[in-house]
């Protein structure tokens, strides 16, 4: 089961990488007008009173997304429940790193960003890894990566997703409306009521998260939460027949659309950088370069140091098929934050408008290219290294 889906992640990786190259081609060609045209096109849905107007390109990062970040909830509370995440001991090593993974890059964009309110409301953007770059670039190097690696790559990455979830909630929701907030709360007691009655209808569960998603999205709540709580509530056994999971049945059958539709449209429609308008100025800017340094130098140094500290304290142990210079080459290609962060930096600036100086797109892509160009190439040596640093 662990080869078909880090197989599904390698393929869908691939894929991303394909539409983000397409995308930029694109975005500098003679259908840059088209291009920008199709993701500015305003979508609406009206029903009655109740309105929701967007441009395509936000349907797509507050809609599709949501469906990415449904399937992301089922990942986790598999994980939680039966996988890896269930033993405390299997845990701590990628844990150790993906806490370093987020604080020291973190603390690199606030260290070139000081004292700009407006550029520091994106600081979580380097905080995050890009599971299905990274494990497309994995699968490119075969039989050369230990499966130990690939688990730890996939666990770190699994406790990062918890934590960019949390900041979205905490840090990227807008002000509050009570009386949406109350329906959603209202939605969440229905899935309750199901979840315990063991209900197995998924289309009862899709009606009842459309409503969540809309109220979510109407009290300030970022709106793609709405996919991880209704995540949350689908069963993950039958009562009745304890040998299915409805819960990893549903992921699995929506694996596919997300890592090869939903992503990739996510990934074209979030990466037409105008190339012509990069200078040296834009580059240095700080928002850029502090992207640029988070991903690149700060998620090397976190995941790689924290995870260290773990071993040599005693709290985690390396694995027996693993040395450190693999350690650290995977530590490096966590600096590919891809999706995640390009999600997180259109909360953080592209919605309000305060990126008229500056595109942290720039930054994402130039960390996360630096980050699997060299992680590659540090893998790809590491088994002809000495076992130590």
């Amino acid at each position: 089961m662990l080869d078909d889906f880090l197989k599904k992640e390698s393929a869908g990786g691939i894929l991303l990488m394909f539409a983000a190259v397409l995308a930029l081609i694109v975005a500098n060609s003679p259908l840059s007008l088209f291009y920008d045209l199709l993701i500015d096109m305003p979508v609406v849905i009206q029903v009655g009173a109740l309105e929701i107007n967007k441009p395509l390109l936000l349907w797509i990062n507050d809609g599709l997304m949501a469906v990415f970040f449904f399937m992301v909830g089922l990942e986790l509370k598999r994980e939680l429940l039966e996988g890896g995440l269930s033993n405390p001991a299997n845990i701590v090593l990628p844990a150790s790193g993906a806490v370093g993974g987020m604080l020291v890059p973190a603390g690199i964009y606030v260290f070139f960003t000081w004292g700009n309110p407006e550029a520091l409301s994106g600081w979580a953007i380097p905080a995050a890894t890009d599971i299905a770059f990274a494990m497309g670039i994995l699968a490119l190097l075969g039989s050369r990566i230990p499966v130990s690696l690939k688990i730890f790559l996939v666990t770190l990455a699994i406790i990062d997703d918890i934590g960019a979830i949390l900041i979205i909630a905490l840090f990227y929701s807008d002000t509050i409306s009570t009386w949406p907030l109350i329906i959603a709360a209202l939605c969440l007691l229905v899935l309750t009521n199901m979840n315990r009655k063991n209900v197995q209808q998924f289309p009862s569960y899709i009606l009842v998260g459309v409503v969540l998603w809309v109220a979510m999205l109407k009290s300030g709540v970022h709106a793609t939460l709405a996919g991880v709580l209704l995540a949350f509530f689908i069963p993950m056994r039958d009562v009745n027949n304890p040998e299915v999971s409805p819960a990893e049945d549903l992921e699995k059958s929506l694996h596919p659309a997300v890592s090869f539709v939903i992503l990739p449209v996510f990934a074209f429609a979030n990466s037409g950088i105008d190339i012509s308008s990069i200078s040296a100025d834009s580059i240095l800017h700080p928002v850029t370069f502090g992207i640029f340094a988070g991903l690149f130098i700060g998620k090397q140094v976190g995941v790689f140091t924290f995870s260290w500290l773990a071993i040599k304290l005693g709290f985690a142990k390396l694995p027996a098929d693993q040395n450190l210079w693999q350690l650290y080459g995977c530590a490096v290609l966590c600096g590919v934050g891809f999706t995640m962060s390009l999600f997180i930096g259109s909360l953080a600036f592209a919605q309000t408008g305060n990126n008229a100086f500056f595109d942290e797109r720039l930054g994402i892509l130039l960390g996360s290219i630096t980050s699997a160009i060299v992680g590659y190439f540090i893998l790809k040596k590491s088994s002809k290294l000495p076992a130590d640093l």
